[in-house]
């Protein structure tokens, strides 16, 4: 089968290669993976800017979705012929997060899913809406599960609520269709004016270009009465966490999830215990929270936002788009196709 492996960090040293289809044991799910997409975790994966110490040759990617091919004995929630899609965390099933939950991650701690085939455990496989192709089921288990716990677990958005989302990227477009599901006002920011007008196609209610306005902050309190937001979906780390800080509302929750701009900031404490902020890291979901986000995304019927599609034998070309920032929504690589 064909797959493609890094035995050395850099992108340059992502190699496709020919590899033995992996055998389907008991209590294993065998899927022909039709679709992968990236997430930025993953170039700084390829990069070694992840997991210094990460274990090789490995296979890198999180998310894919395919077809079941073959069920191992005692296999009794999937079939051949199952649509399906790899969690991204293969131990967090259900309950809070715990250091055990949080090893088990696709395309780090095991491999990945950037190859034709690949065996997973039954506990780490799961359905997607029947609705969805295989592109853009392909980019629920991270970004959207990522987005779904930030808004509903770590916070409790509701309607009438304020989201804050940054960029245009994975995690912020499905921030902003999930909380538009269920009637909260969305406020945007972005370097580039004409991402922020597809945005708005998707129901963004006001959008500010940072490069103009780079002190934000000030943005989002003339749009909330002074009062700041409710939930600001923070992917920019270093760069933009003062911002958020400042925009936040009095007991208002930053859902930490990337580290776009930096992994290193310095700010107050004191303003985060005066204003009773909840400063909370985001690292995906589980098998629960995302069987929650599949009924939701089937009953609305709601599409994820696939940018723009590779075939597998541009997989670097891939990487390169996503590091370049040029994409919105989504960037995804097709197994199935080489146009």
């Amino acid at each position: 089968m064909r797959a493609f492996q890094i035995s050395q960090f850099g992108l340059e040293n992502l190699r496709l290669v020919d590899l033995p289809t992996p055998a389907c044991g008991a209590g294993m799910v065998l899927i022909r993976v039709h679709a992968t997409s990236l997430n930025y975790r993953d170039l700084l994966m390829v990069r070694g800017h992840y997991d210094a110490k990460l274990q090789m040759p490995r296979i890198p990617l999180s998310d894919g979705a395919g077809e079941v091919v073959a069920v191992g004995d005692g296999v009794t929630r999937f079939k051949p012929g199952d649509r399906v899609i790899g969690l991204f965390l293969q131990n967090w099933q259900d309950g809070g997060p715990s250091q055990a939950k949080s090893r088990g991650a696709l395309g780090g701690d095991m491999d990945g899913m950037l190859a034709d085939y690949v065996a997973l455990p039954e506990h780490g496989v799961a359905h997607f809406p029947a609705h969805l192709s295989y592109e853009e089921a392909a980019t629920l288990p991270c970004a959207a599960l990522t987005a779904w716990n930030a808004l509903f677990h770590v916070a409790t958005t509701k309607p009438g609520d304020t989201i804050v989302i940054q960029g245009t990227g994975g995690v912020s477009i499905f921030a902003l269709q999930f909380a538009k599901l269920v009637g909260a006002r969305v406020l945007g920011t972005s370097s580039s004016d004409e991402k922020l007008q597809r945005a708005k196609t998707l129901g963004l209610d006001e959008g500010l270009n940072y490069k103009n306005i780079p002190e934000w902050s000030s943005w989002v309190k003339q749009q909330t009465s002074g009062e700041g937001a409710d939930v600001i979906v923070e992917v920019g780390g270093s760069g933009t966490l003062k911002e958020s800080m400042k925009s936040v509302r009095v007991g208002g929750t930053i859902a930490q999830i990337g580290v776009l701009s930096g992994t290193e900031e310095r700010f107050s404490v004191t303003s985060v215990l005066m204003r009773q902020v909840r400063l909370i890291g985001v690292y995906v979901g589980s098998h629960t929270m995302m069987q929650a986000m599949d009924r939701a995304i089937e009953l609305s019927r709601m599409k994820p936002v696939v940018g723009k599609v590779f075939p597998i034998v541009e997989a670097i070309g891939a990487y390169r788009y996503l590091e370049q920032g040029r994409h919105f929504g989504k960037v995804v690589i097709s197994l199935t196709s080489d146009n």
